[in-house]
């Protein structure tokens, strides 16, 4: 696992393609937070919160996590190389796991400059300081609990298909559905007292939970349960192009 690991790793930035996905992804949120005028902007909000950050990383994270995943099983299918894999002596498991943790590893480094954002507002609070530490803390656990997630989901899809632009727009509809699409189903209230176990199915209830400082072992086992699904999932259909 920690071979094809660092296969990965060096896959992602030896073309620089995590760098720029990196480099997208923070612009992308700094324009959305300082510049352009939106709900998310912190100087329209007047509130030294990070919460509109989080409340945004989401939105990116379900087109960024794909656009890193989509090559995961697509492209070595294209390419021939995955069963050039699979004659090798390593585990089906070993090799979903080590491509799964890569993209989550790539996906962390893209919340990693929004540390600029959190000394931005802590400076900038009246008076300086003025920041809830334990809401923050809380919303970074579960962006980077989402994150996995959201990888697991994206290695899924690329394990489904067999070109990386259908494995990529794959990715991205099952993470919008299950962070956005269930809680809107949900929030129609025709399924009656179900309406709650339905949003309950969704990432989005579990992972505002987090963005409020609450650390719930019940969450946190919800988020440990899709990406352990996930993974079983994408070995499964791994193991069937074998």
């Amino acid at each position: 696992m920690t071979a094809i690991f660092k296969k990965e790793l060096w896959g992602y930035f030896g073309n620089w393609s995590a760098w720029f996905i990196i480099a997208a992804f923070s612009i992308t949120a700094t324009l959305f937070l300082f510049f352009f005028e939106n709900s998310s902007n912190i100087f329209e909000i007047g509130s030294a919160s990070l919460q509109a950050y989080f409340a945004l990383c989401p939105w990116l994270l379900m087109f960024i996590i794909p656009a890193i995943s989509m090559k995961s099983f697509a492209e070595e299918q294209q390419t021939g190389t995955l069963y050039w894999l699979f004659s090798q002596p390593v585990k089906i498991s070993d090799i979903v796991l080590g491509k799964f943790f890569s993209v989550w590893l790539v996906g962390i480094l893209c919340i990693i400059p929004s540390l600029v954002y959190l000394y931005t507002v802590y400076v900038l609070g009246v008076p300086a300081g003025n920041l809830d530490m334990g809401a923050t803390l809380g919303s970074y656990f579960g962006l980077v609990i989402l994150i996995a997630a959201f990888s697991a989901v994206g290695i899924l899809a690329s394990s489904l298909s067999s070109h990386q632009i259908m494995a990529y727009l794959l990715g991205v509809f099952m993470c919008f559905i299950l962070y956005f699409g269930i809680e809107q189903l949900a929030s129609y209230k025709l399924l009656g007292g179900a309406d709650y176990l339905l949003s309950n199915i969704g990432f989005y209830q579990h992972y505002i939970a987090f963005t409020k400082g609450l650390i719930d072992t019940r969450d946190v086992f919800y988020f440990l349960l899709v990406i352990a699904a996930a993974l079983f999932a994408a070995q499964y259909f791994v193991q069937k192009k074998k």
